[in-house]
């Protein structure tokens, strides 16, 4: 059984912080820290609760003075240049005691940023004074290192995952647009995939603002057409058709689902659903199609919630059907429970619906 995310906090990460922090300040107790973070709430604690525990427990025994503490946690975070997440208790440690110490803080931030991210501890700093923050991300936008570039986008989210909603930049993504354009034709995939999510964050907000953008960005450069196809993905996915015509995709006037079955009309959950069919063509020249399922399940208490899922991207030609058997899980998982009761499955090309079925989950 795969271990759960918030188990990479442990009792060998603690043990390798306490040595690595010993070797810097000789006075840490770490005897009095593994009792403090190991208490008898630990194992009900999330991934975010442990960290922020740990950032807790963790000042007690640091000197008193912030500058001092941090001048040792910057010393100690390349220790855990390969522990990835777990090395956010750094920044976290920013976040929690460093926002009275704006200079001192953003450069902590920058530093932690190397050994794993900093894009959670950044964002009460960008509340606290938005204009000064947009100039810093711009600054870091041009760094050398690829996760400072990252830290610009991905920190000035509107939404990001795991992270604070920055309400005035939903409002007003305005200040994000100039770090975006510093980085949309970034040489690294981590930095590019950081602008896409950045833009289909925005466009959940201002749809009209990220299909402007793109329509400026498009065929500019490669990786700029990468970020855009990724920044709309939830407007495609929609069935916005001015995001459909940006990629080529112009109705489905002429086109057809032929032969739509169900192999199983009744499923329990924890089995899979399969089905097949066959798109068709009336059109005399090839057309680019975007074909995707909706399923319309059985929530809770009678109602229903809608997701689409993506199939491929395609041309077809009038001559050539394209056939197509497909599966959907409907096993439990922890980002999404399964409810009985009657479902809906329907088929979608560019956007429009096209035929649909019904089936029960037992």
């Amino acid at each position: 059984m795969a271990s759960a995310l918030k188990d990479i906090y442990n009792v060998p990460f603690i043990h390798k912080l306490i040595s690595s922090i010993k070797i810097e300040y000789p006075p840490f107790n770490g005897e009095v820290l593994t009792s403090a973070v190991f208490d008898e709430q630990w194992e009900y604690r999330t991934l975010k609760e442990r960290m922020r525990h740990i950032t807790l427990k963790l000042n007690e025994g640091l000197p008193a003075d912030y500058e001092e503490s941090l001048d040792l946690l910057m010393k100690v975070a390349p220790h855990f240049k390969n522990e990835d997440l777990a090395a956010i208790i750094f920044p976290d440690y920013v976040e929690v005691f460093g926002l009275d110490h704006w200079e001192l803080s953003i450069a902590a931030l920058e530093h932690f940023t190397m050994y794993s991210t900093s894009e959670f501890a950044v964002r009460p700093f960008i509340l606290k004074d938005l204009d000064k923050m947009a100039k810093q991300m711009e600054n870091w936008a041009v760094s050398p290192h690829a996760n400072v570039r990252r830290l610009a986008s991905e920190g000035i989210r509107p939404r990001l995952p795991w992270g604070m909603a920055l309400q005035p930049l939903k409002k007003d993504p305005s200040p994000i647009i100039p770090i975006l354009e510093l980085l949309k034709e970034d040489e690294s995939l981590y930095v590019r995939k950081s602008v896409a999510n950045n833009l289909n964050d925005i466009s959940k907000d201002h749809p009209e603002l990220v299909l402007q953008l793109a329509q400026s960005w498009i065929r500019s450069h490669p990786y700029t057409d990468w970020i855009i196809k990724h920044a709309c993905r939830t407007l495609l996915k929609k069935g916005d058709p001015a995001a459909l015509a940006l990629f080529g995709y112009s109705g489905a006037e002429g086109l057809s689902v032929q032969n739509f079955r169900i192999e199983n009309e009744t499923i329990q959950i924890g089995e899979e659903l399969q089905f097949s069919f066959a798109i068709a063509s009336e059109r005399n020249e090839p057309t680019p199609i975007r074909l995707e399922y909706r399923i319309q399940y059985a929530k809770a208490q009678g109602k229903q919630s809608a997701k689409i899922f993506k199939i491929t991207e395609n041309t077809i030609s009038k001559d050539k059907p394209l056939l197509y058997k497909k599966k959907q899980s409907f096993r439990n998982m922890t980002t999404r429970k399964h409810y009985p009761g009657d479902h809906m499955i329907a088929i979608l090309i560019n956007g429009e619906e096209k035929a649909k079925l019904s089936f029960i989950v037992r």
